[in-house]
């Protein structure tokens, strides 16, 4: 029997000895390891929180994981990073931006923060995604709609679900702007969902509240009505570009004659209406000099102070808020009593004030 082995097809059959010993014969390929995928060490608070201050994007990016968990094992260490964190935040500009559907935030942002990044400022961008209330998911895909933005290395985007919370803001929106002033970002730009006018809660996390506007989108008065332009600093109409530019003009005149019957709620700061264009750039400069000079003006009055103090009791407000939700499902979750004032309002037999005022009886909670 020849034990020689098989010369593969491609050798040569002259091929001298030197070749053939360079030839390595096929060997089969590993099995796949089916051990698990070993997770990173879990960090300590003080050395997650040494590393967001370093500026290391990686810990930045895990620490907003941490604060918007849910897990109630999570809840103590998240405390304890705001808790080390805390201290060394407060010091950036931070900017709500609000508009309907389709007026351009993202493109707004992705040319804003260009321009601000490249004056040398380090700017986090804080862009909410809404959630589908039947599967719960976000897309979060505004990182594909800030391309230029997502590149530089001065700028921070984090995308976060709004997880059905009202108000156009995610669930640990503040949390996380400390989050990002702690490591060093000196602007903070937060992009809300895009539902209309009830996006009013974003004005008590910012310094200044941004509403881009479109025009030809309806009648422009509709909007000049009691809601969300009664609260905004600085009115924006985005798109001035193109065949759209002498529209968007008409509109910008519109809004701010408008503006006019609104009395400002200080009696200080008449918003200004201005146009822009995202795509060119075209205004962009000029709408964050209206942001410096609100700033400038608030500093000098005395308002930014107050304005942050407001923040910091509306923060508390909210907390409280879900922390007695919390203690109200976790109490009434241990009784029947729930189960049968639920089937007793929806078969209309109870009314539902009564209904409510009993089950906060039953959770020690009742006014």
């Amino acid at each position: 029997m020849n034990t020689e082995p098989s010369r593969p097809d491609w050798v040569p059959a002259d091929a001298g000895q030197e070749f053939a010993t360079r030839v390595v014969p096929a060997q089969a390929a590993p099995a796949p390891s089916h051990r698990p995928h070993r997770r990173r060490k879990a960090e300590k608070g003080a050395d997650l929180a040494a590393a967001i201050r370093a500026g290391d994007r990686g810990a930045l990016a895990r620490g907003i994981t941490l604060i918007e968990s849910r897990a109630a094992a999570h809840r103590a260490e998240a405390d304890d990073l705001l808790h080390r964190l805390t201290p060394h935040a407060g010091g950036a500009v931070r900017v709500g931006i609000t508009g309907a559907p389709g007026a351009g935030k993202s493109t707004f942002i992705d040319a804003l923060g260009i321009q601000l990044c490249e004056a040398g400022r380090r700017v986090a961008v804080l862009s909410v995604d809404p959630s589908s209330p039947v599967t719960h998911g976000s897309i979060l895909g505004d990182k594909t709609r800030m391309e230029r933005l997502s590149r530089h290395p001065l700028a921070f985007i984090r995308p976060s679900p709004s997880g059905g919370e009202l108000g156009g803001v995610a669930r640990r929106t503040r949390e996380t702007i400390v989050l990002c002033e702690a490591a060093g970002f000196d602007v903070v730009l937060v992009e809300t969902v895009g539902v209309g006018q009830s996006e009013v809660l974003v004005r008590g996390m910012v310094d200044c509240f941004l509403v881009l506007l479109l025009a030809g989108a309806g009648d422009e008065l509709q909007g000049i009505k009691k809601g969300i332009l009664e609260l905004a600093d600085i009115l924006t109409v985005n798109k001035a570009d193109g065949d759209n530019r002498n529209r968007a003009e008409a509109a910008r005149r519109e809004f701010s004659r408008a503006l006019h019957y609104l009395a400002p709620a200080d009696g200080a700061w008449q918003p200004p209406v201005l146009a822009c264009s995202a795509v060119t750039g075209d205004g962009i400069a000029a709408v964050w000099a209206e942001v410096e000079k609100f700033m400038a003006q608030g500093r000098e009055r005395g308002e930014f102070t107050a304005r942050r103090q407001a923040q910091a009791l509306a923060w508390l407000d909210a907390l409280v808020t879900e922390g007695l939700r919390e203690a109200y499902t976790k109490a009434s979750g241990r009784s029947t009593l729930a189960a049968e004032i639920e089937a007793q309002v929806r078969q209309g037999v109870l009314p539902a004030p009564e209904g409510a005022r009993r089950l906060l009886q039953a959770a020690g909670m009742a006014p």
